[in-house]
């Protein structure tokens, strides 16, 4: 059995370059040292896991990393040893380094003040690791490393490294040696550096394959390409031209359809399609640009299922939830605990969000021809919901693993614990989501527009079914605390509401299942001090047993919940509600340098949020998020020819401009 850390890797304190399908971590200060997640990632491998530069045998001490933009750095560094035990050095590096979608290339420029010329000796380390992403995420080693799998060949352009299992990649050195030492590879050039002057040299990693990689880079623009906020508020501007950067830098497309484009969910973890995710953030984009929610769709609607299979939980219609290069294998301190086949549909809410964004898309101008060819698509979507998605025929759509291996949630919040009644205890499935049920409800109606719009038949029915939803979800969901009514998170295997406050509920807003008075009372719980935290929307109610400000979904804040519970508040007329919220996200984004991560805690206070050690930055419907924050300041909506923006001073002097 391989060696274990025994522990998930950490990304607080994390660096990440992004150019899809290529990413590269490295600690605070720049360096690449073979740690638990550093490295170079190509879809779901760590090609190497050090990248280390010496003059002369000393690593220069790193005084300054910038990130230049989503796939670019600038760092400057100081060889100390090279100057003796002067304080005011005279000699310093400066280095440049940009992950590409073929790879990695660094440039060195070596600067001397001195008077004198100097010769020195450069030496780049790299340590090859092959390593999968679950034994990364599972703190465990590389198997490929330790069996002593990886081999070298010195080639005519460079030196090319592989692991017979289809990873490989070229190192190339241009005036410099390349040579393998058994388990590194080490470039190396001897430099004169002319007094008062400068040097440079430079070198490249070329991946040629990745096992089994299911997604590639996207080539083709995006519509918020060139664009850059202005605001009175910089970090209101700060975080959305950040957002923008990172949002490129995540569009992938799949290997063998380079055409449409689409989303990573999230950087290292979850470095491919999610079903889910992707149509949420392509939901959020829409005001900026429908080819992307239009390229989502297409790509979706690409594997959407025809058969069933409980391996897969794969029903007839379903919209998928994950997609990877091989099956799915947690390692590590996760051993044991999943086990997902390459394509997998363990979702409740994919398919109806499919629906929803097929529908929006078509208000916010996509071309009715596109939306036309996907109609034989959103008829069976719209079946799975009746036939399938209620699986005991209670009236309500549920979820249940049906394997023992694969998630046992299957809602937004699909860790095991999510699910949880007021005192703490963890509820059992068939769960049936309140958000779901509300998610179900919109699907039907929008979807019943778009039938009876290009004359399908069913819209009728698909209302009748959508109005018996409603009414059976009003009679049964409602639960009252003491403090006030609301929906609970859920429906556990005995039909029981299970009454923990939670976030969920503000999903309900705007999707039309909700009665007058339903709005108000989840208004009222949402903007309590349980809920809000000054940073965003809890998961869960400070008040509820299951509470704890740094749990993964019960108590936390994602940036991406909030700006759901938000656009359902300003859908309502709640736009002084959502602007709190915004404020929030806002407040959040500056104290996470303007790359708001996955999910934070929920704290409140003035010291801000800590990190969720684990989360992931970038996260595609985070910082999608930023884009639903800036639609409610400019007062974007379809059709609207002249927007009202907000008078909020998040407002004021905010505009984009295309370069």
């Amino acid at each position: 059995m391989p060696e274990t850390q025994t522990l998930q890797p950490w990304l607080h304190d994390k660096l990440v370059l992004l150019h899809s399908p290529c990413q590269l971590w490295s600690n605070a200060d720049g360096s690449i040292d073979g740690g638990p997640v550093t490295g170079l990632y190509v879809g779901d491998t760590r090609l190497v896991s050090t990248i280390v530069t010496d003059i002369d045998g000393d690593i220069p001490v790193s005084i300054s990393v910038r990130r230049d933009n989503a796939s670019t750095r600038t760092m400057v560094s100081v060889p100390r040893a090279l100057e003796g035990q002067t304080a005011d050095p005279r000699f310093r590096v400066l280095t440049t380094e940009q992950v590409v979608e073929s790879g990695f290339e660094q440039h060195v420029a070596i600067e001397s003040g001195r008077d004198d010329d100097v010769r020195v000796a450069v030496r780049v380390t790299i340590v090859p690791d092959m390593s999968t992403m679950q034994e990364i995420k599972g703190g465990a080693r590389s198997e490929t490393l330790l069996r002593g799998e990886i081999r070298a060949a010195v080639e005519t352009d460079g030196l090319r490294i592989e692991d017979g299992k289809g990873n490989a990649f070229t190192l190339h050195a241009p005036e410099g040696h390349v040579v393998w030492n058994g388990n590194e590879a080490v470039l190396s050039w001897c430099i004169d550096v002319p007094a008062n002057d400068m040097v440079q040299l430079a070198w490249k990693l070329s991946v040629e394959s990745t096992h089994a990689a299911p997604v590639a880079a996207a080539r083709t623009q995006c519509g918020w390409d060139g664009l850059r906020a202005v605001a009175a508020d910089t970090r209101v501007s700060r975080w959305i031209n950040t957002s923008l950067e990172d949002l490129a830098a995540l569009r992938m497309t799949i290997a063998d359809d380079p055409n449409h484009a689409f989303l990573a969910a999230g950087a290292p973890w979850y470095f491919t399609l999610f079903g889910r995710d992707s149509l949420w953030a392509a939901r959020f984009m829409l005001p900026l640009d429908v080819t992307l929610a239009l390229d989502t769709l297409h790509v979706l609607a690409r594997f959407q299922t025809t058969a069933h299979d409980d391996e897969s939980n794969a029903d007839p219609g379903k919209i998928m939830h994950e997609l990877r290069g091989e099956q799915l294998v947690s390692q590590g301190t996760f051993v044991g605990t999943l086990s997902l086949p390459p394509l997998y549909y363990g979702t409740i809410d994919a398919t109806e969000l499919w629906i929803i964004l097929l529908a929006e898309a078509l208000r916010w101008g996509a071309p009715e021809q596109e939306i036309e060819a996907l109609l034989p698509n959103l008829e069976a979507a719209l079946a799975w919901l009746r036939d399938w998605g209620d699986c005991d025929g209670d009236g309500f759509l549920e979820y249940i693993d049906r394997t023992g291996h694969g998630l046992s949630n299957q809602g937004w919040k699909d860790s095991g614990d999510s699910v949880r009644w007021n005192d703490g205890r963890i509820a059992d499935g068939p769960i049936a989501l309140c958000e779901v049920q509300g998610y179900a409800y919109q699907a039907a109606m929008l979807g019943a527009d778009v039938l009876e719009k290009f004359g399908r038949p069913g819209a009728e029915d698909w209302r009748a079914w959508a109005k018996r939803l409603k009414t059976r979800f009003n009679e049964v969901f409602w639960v009252d605390d003491g403090n006030g009514r609301y929906p609970a998170i859920a429906l556990d295997r005995d039909k029981k509401p299970v009454d923990s406050l939670t976030s969920n509920i503000g999903h309900l807003l705007g999707t039309g299942i909700l009665d007058e008075q339903g709005v108000r009372d989840v208004v009222a719980r949402l903007v309590g001090d349980d809920m809000l935290s000054g940073y965003g929307v809890r998961t869960m109610s400070t008040l509820a047993g299951g509470y704890w400000p740094e749990s993964y979904h019960c108590g936390s804040v994602w940036a991406h919940d909030s700006a759901i519970v938000m656009n359902g508040l300003r859908a309502e007329g709640y736009e002084a509600e959502a602007l709190r919220v915004a404020d929030g996200l806002v407040r959040a984004a500056d104290a996470f340098g303007y790359q708001i991560p996955e999910l934070y805690s929920g704290d409140s206070g003035e010291n801000g949020p800590s990190p969720y050690p684990a989360a992931c930055h970038p996260q595609a419907w985070s910082a999608a998020s930023a884009v639903s924050v800036l639609s409610l300041l400019l007062g974007l909506e379809p059709g609207s020819t002249k927007p009202t923006p907000s008078n909020s001073p998040l407002a004021r002097g905010l505009r984009l401009n295309r370069n």
